[in-house]
């Protein structure tokens, strides 16, 4: 019997985060992570104690804004974003983490990240954002989609 390569662990439990999502678009999510263990958690959603796109709708989709733009035309924050805000309440460092994403960071998300100091981001889902991926090129973070084999979550 063989375990499952913690790479495809990791991005299990991303993706059941992803499953609290409250966005009704897209459900992303994302788990810092640091020596094999979670830091913290995150998916997108509008700021706590506000109303959730699924119960009043999404204005993104009903302006017809494509994908990857006019981010504030959103109530809710990005699952990277909420990673960040979960680890910063709880005074939890994510410096040296690396992020599992159901999907490739946006520019925005990217830009956070770098300033956090996270060593790496692994997504599943990419995302057409080449700023994106040209800005944690330059800040040295690695950026990787994580293929998983069929069957897994």
């Amino acid at each position: 019997m063989s375990r499952v390569p913690w790479p495809q662990y990791f991005m299990d439990i991303t993706r059941l985060v992803a499953e609290r999502s409250t966005c009704s678009r897209r459900k992303v999510g994302a788990i810092a992570v640091k020596n094999k263990r979670i830091l913290a958690t995150g998916y997108n959603g509008a700021p706590r104690n506000m109303r959730e796109c699924l119960s009043i709708g999404c204005l993104r989709e009903e302006l017809g804004v494509p994908s990857g733009q006019r981010h504030e035309l959103c109530r809710g924050l990005h699952a990277e974003q909420n990673v960040i805000v979960q680890a910063a309440v709880h005074g939890v460092s994510i410096e040296g983490s690396d992020i599992y994403c159901t999907h490739q960071p946006c520019l925005i998300c990217a830009k956070l990240l770098i300033n956090c100091g996270v060593a790496a981001v692994y997504f599943d889902s990419p995302y057409p954002d080449p700023m994106s991926e040209d800005m944690f090129t330059e800040a040295g973070i690695i950026l990787s989609q994580i293929v998983l084999p069929s069957g897994s979550c």
